[in-house]
This record gives C-alpha cells, sequence and structure tokens, in this order.
C-alpha cells in the first residue's frame, strides 16, 4: 500500500468511516469487496460502515413488485471510492449465489444505489436483503430492461473488483 493509501486509510478509520480489512473476520459484516482495491486487500462493511457513508434515497418501479419503492443506501460509486477501486468491471454474487457482472461506468453514469432500507425499513434476507443494488429505473427509461434489471442484484453479498 502506497503511504497516501495509508494515510487516507488512517485518517478514514479515526473518522470511523473506513471499512475493515477483511483478514480483520467482522463477523457482522454485510458486504466483501476486494479484487482491485487500492490496498490490494479486501474491505467488509459492517450496517454501521455502510450507514457512516452518505445515504441516498429514490423511489422507483421495479418489476418484481407492483408499485413504487423508497430505496435507500449509499451509492455503489461511494462504496468504490472508499476501496480505491481499479476495478472496470464489479463481479456481484449473492447469498444465493446469483452472480452478475456489472460494469464499473453504471456506477458513475447513475446514482445506483446499495440498498439496505425499503420504504424506510430494513430489508429482510427474505425480502431481497439484507442488501440490494438498485437502479433508478424512474429516472432514467433507458434502464428499464432486462440487462439493466438482472444487474440489480439482490441479496449482495460480495463484489470482487476486476
Amino acid at each position: 500500500m502506497n503511504s497516501l493509501s495509508l494515510r487516507r486509510r488512517q485518517c478514514l478509520t479515526l473518522l470511523g468511516l473506513a471499512a475493515l480489512p477483511a483478514h480483520a473476520a467482522n463477523p457482522r459484516a454485510l458486504l466483501t469487496i476486494s479484487g482491485k482495491t487500492g490496498s490490494g486487500l479486501p474491505a467488509q462493511f459492517d450496517l454501521a460502515a455502510l450507514q457512516r457513508l452518505p445515504q441516498h434515497s429514490f423511489t422507483t418501479h421495479t418489476p418484481w413488485v407492483p408499485g413504487p419503492q423508497k430505496f435507500t443506501g449509499p451509492l455503489l460509486r461511494d462504496l468504490l471510492k472508499q476501496v480505491e477501486s481499479r476495478g472496470t468491471v464489479l463481479q456481484a454474487s449473492a447469498l444465493n449465489d446469483y452472480r452478475i457482472a456489472i460494469p464499473a461506468s453504471d456506477a458513475k453514469q447513475y446514482d445506483v444505489v446499495v440498498a439496505h432500507l425499503i420504504d424506510d425499513k430494513p430489508i429482510a434476507v427474505r425480502e431481497r436483503g439484507p442488501l440490494f443494488v438498485i437502479y433508478p429505473f424512474d429516472q432514467w427509461p433507458q434502464l428499464r430492461n432486462t440487462r439493466y434489471y438482472q444487474r440489480s442484484i439482490w441479496q449482495l453479498k460480495a463484489i470482487v473488483l476486476e
């Protein structure tokens, strides 16, 4: 790890904003991000670490439930910035072993949220939680198609940066 990355991680840790390295074995971790990170080490995020990032909300329709729902969580791009991502493809995997490749450019182009709340309530595992990658479908009509619906991975547990 270069000295700037080390200094940034130390400052973020003091502020309570840094994710834990995976080798710290956080049993409450909801999300692990590994691969092409700035440190080269995996990072784990528990709910508190996710909540310390800026939170964003939007209401959108999805093909999975009737009517609009409000989704709240950090922006995917903020998570990628947190780990100093150098990847161009995010290999996302879910608790049920569903896997999907998400271009990192999606996180830059759209306000993709890693939601931990739906309609201001925590998302239970049986309700597609605890984390759900969601696109602002109502804001961008071009997102309303199978390609982006498939990228909206629920029960997100890990991202490998490639």
